[in-house]
């Protein structure tokens, strides 16, 4: 099913799914011996097959296992690319601070051969059909909080330099912005000055996030910044504030929508709910074979 076009605006040029946080064990083991991280997942990517749309990527950004353990990355990889061979979506993956770079790059990227680079930053870049995916690597070895290098931002600098015919979407771990919650701020991204120097006047049109667990949105140097919540557990935004509190509940991804005038960034809960209303693809096909104006009386009318 493609996009459908009813209101002032065309469609989505790229659609993007923004998933987070997935931190899987090996052997399915749950996270903290009570989390299942395995069906979240599961449901996501149902979810968006169900969905129908056309997604052009998808996109994870960071924590992908929680301890770096090769089988986890393996066993989510196979998981991701089924889904995404169905799709007809290429996959993005992002270090976050729980990865380990070594087998992240041989069982997520099949990167073999690699030797001393092993430690190096994992940034890539990303050609979705004209939109330029740029992906950094905040992670800090041996640490949760983020940071990043002088020599990555020289390298951002670069390949910014030229822009790119739909723009730039930057994807990296330790969001830009500033958090509500006390203990979280100690694991932000650290030295922020030199990313908004680059970021700034660029054609970076949206940042993406993840690490906070919990949904979250703000601006960076001029530019949006959208955090999606994780899909293992999420953190309660109003647990006492001086708590951090995560909760078995509320998982979720985003949906990014990216237009000429702007980019969409819609927050998609996992799970099945009762429906309270519904209005079926035939009425749907109804109001696509009638006029605007009929359309506004159909559906916009108040009884």
């Amino acid at each position: 099913m493609g996009q459908i076009q009813l209101g002032q605006y065309g469609p989505a040029s790229h659609v993007i799914a923004h998933i987070s946080d997935t931190h899987f064990l090996s052997a399915g083991k749950p996270l903290y011996g009570t989390v299942d991280t395995d069906t979240p997942v599961h449901e996501a990517l149902a979810q968006l097959e169900r969905s129908g749309q056309p997604i052009d990527a998808l996109v994870f950004t960071g924590d992908i296992a929680d301890t770096g353990e090769a089988a986890a990355y393996r066993r989510i990889r196979d998981l991701v690319e089924s889904a995404a061979d169905r799709l007809g979506a290429r996959v993005v993956w992002v270090m976050g601070n729980h990865d380990k770079r070594a087998p992240f790059r041989s069982e997520l990227l099949g990167e073999t051969g690699y030797g001393a680079s092993a430690a190096e930053p994992v940034d890539a870049v990303h050609d979705l059909d004209g939109l330029r995916l740029i992906v950094l690597d905040t992670s800090v070895p041996g640490y949760h909080h983020g940071m990043l290098t002088a020599g990555q931002l020289k390298w951002l600098a670069e390949v910014l330099s030229e822009p790119a015919p739909h723009g730039t979407l930057l994807a990296l771990h330790h969001p830009p912005i500033p958090t509500m919650v006390p203990l979280m701020s100690l694991l932000e991204l650290r030295d922020q000055a030199g990313l908004a120097e680059v970021v700034a006047g660029s054609d970076i049109r949206g940042i993406l996030g993840g690490h906070l667990h919990y949904a979250t949105t703000g601006m960076f140097a001029g530019v949006p910044v959208s955090v999606a919540a994780a899909t293992c557990y999420t953190i309660d935004p109003s647990a006492p504030a001086r708590e951090l509190t995560g909760v078995r509940g509320g998982q979720s991804i985003n949906l990014v929508h990216v237009y000429p005038e702007s980019i969409v960034h819609s927050h998609v809960v996992l799970g099945d709910f009762d429906p309270a209303t519904r209005f079926d693809s035939a009425f749907l096909a109804r109001i696509e074979a009638m006029s605007p104006d009929e359309r506004t009386e159909a559906f916009s009318r108040q009884a």
